[in-house]
């Protein structure tokens, strides 16, 4: 018996390959398997339905603690890719992981996926893949598929899904972000429908009055909100529900995806945009200014590594590495204003704080502000000599 593991989200595409790969790729056999990474209960429980109902076999993995790590190291290299905070990329390889051990035990002789071949998840699970050594299959993208007849298919088949001509917009949700691309989407010029939004209100419409929240951390770790400590998970969650009833985390941009093709992309994270404020900000007040400035590189290569799937790269475990050191001292509390759409730090503490009121202050001597005279007299010194050197020559030329 010739059998696939088909790695398995609910939704439209990997439906329909379910049918797909008996009919068109000959198999006996398919498993699905759907990894729980703080999706909604009951997407995981329709995921859970349909593999059931369509597939040979269905596996639902838990994977949230793996998540949670991975979003610690994310918040501690303030992670964002063109300004997006990759909630969708660093799942990727978790998922893959979570995949081939269930094909490994169900003696699998390929694994299967539902991405298309001009987006950027084909990669981000093909590497896992390959590392592993299983042959792939893509059937939207060796099929060249179209979503107009995937819909069909499916209404042929009898195969329920969510996915309508009127809505067909792809959805990727889990606990950190939630994503939405496609239908009219899909032109830049197109003003989205409030319809699309479900994590966050309408800034417009957000509450009149601004609610402060107290964030702790623990080594660039949030450990607690208001005091109250909390496991990540939970953390995460809640700030989701808090900074969403304010309209926090709301973005529409204009992607480049790692083919070259650039994409519009609509996210929601609401807690993803409160932590990394916030965790910025503790670090302004530990970090040096060349830590600082260093990190911002470090935090750029970090993100792109991500976002492209490759965080088997010995890189990665490197950049890894430097950001859990300059960590060590990122440990205090912020305290944030939320207020329709917009996140302001307004308050922060660390014992580890290189901000000294006794020397910054205006009302205080520790400081001789004499001894700044000398140097302020050679700062700049360069720019003025070149100043004095230039007016001398064009004065020369012009004689």
């Amino acid at each position: 018996m010739c059998k696939v593991v088909l790695s398995y989200s609910g939704g439209l595409d990997t439906t329909v390959c379910i049918p797909l790969l008996k009919e068109r790729y000959g198999f006996d056999e398919v498993i699905t398997v759907t990894v729980d990474i703080g999706q909604p209960e009951e997407e995981i429980r329709k995921a859970e339905e349909r593999g059931r109902k369509y597939a040979d076999k269905h596996y639902t993995v838990d994977a949230k603690k793996e998540y949670v790590n991975a979003l610690f190291q994310l918040i501690k290299a303030n992670g964002e890719y063109e300004g997006y905070v990759l909630g969708t990329a660093l799942a990727r390889p978790i998922i893959a992981e979570k995949v081939v051990e269930i094909a490994k035990k169900e003696n699998a002789d390929a694994i299967a996926h539902g991405c298309t071949g001009k987006g950027n998840d084909q990669l981000r699970f093909e590497n896992v893949f390959y590392q592993h050594g299983f042959r792939v299959i893509a059937p939207m993208r060796e099929l060249n598929l179209t979503r107009e007849w995937e819909i069909e298919y499916a209404k042929k088949h009898g195969i329920e899904v969510p996915v309508t001509k009127e809505k067909p917009y792809s959805i990727d949700e889990n606990l950190w972000s939630r994503s939405v691309e496609g239908g009219n989407l899909e032109d830049p010029t197109f003003i989205p429908q409030e319809e699309i939004w479900e994590w966050t209100t309408d800034p417009a419409k957000a509450p009149d009055e601004p609610e402060i929240v107290k964030i702790e951390f623990e080594r660039g770790v949030p450990v607690a909100l208001n005091d109250e400590r909390m496991d990540g998970f939970e953390l995460i969650r809640t700030l989701n529900e808090i900074g969403g009833r304010h309209g926090i985390g709301r973005t529409d941009m204009i992607e480049d995806r790692v083919l070259g093709l650039k994409s519009r992309e609509c996210y929601e994270h609401p807690a993803a945009t409160i932590l990394i404020t916030a965790h910025r900000d503790l670090e302004k007040l530990v970090l040096s200014r060349r830590e600082l400035k260093f990190k911002r590189f470090v935090e750029e290569e970090w993100a792109e590594l991500v976002y492209y799937g490759l965080t088997n790269d010995p890189l990665f475990d490197a950049l890894n590495a430097f950001i859990d050191k300059t960590q060590e001292r990122v440990t205090g509390w912020v305290k944030v204003k939320l207020f329709k759409g917009s996140v302001t730090p307004v308050a922060r503490y660390s014992e580890f704080s290189l901000y000294k009121p006794e020397l910054t202050s205006f009302d205080t001597t520790a400081i001789d502000q004499k001894y700044a005279e000398g140097f302020s007299r050679f700062h700049g010194l360069q720019g003025r000599i070149y100043g004095e050197v230039m007016s001398k020559f064009r004065s020369e030329k012009q004689q």
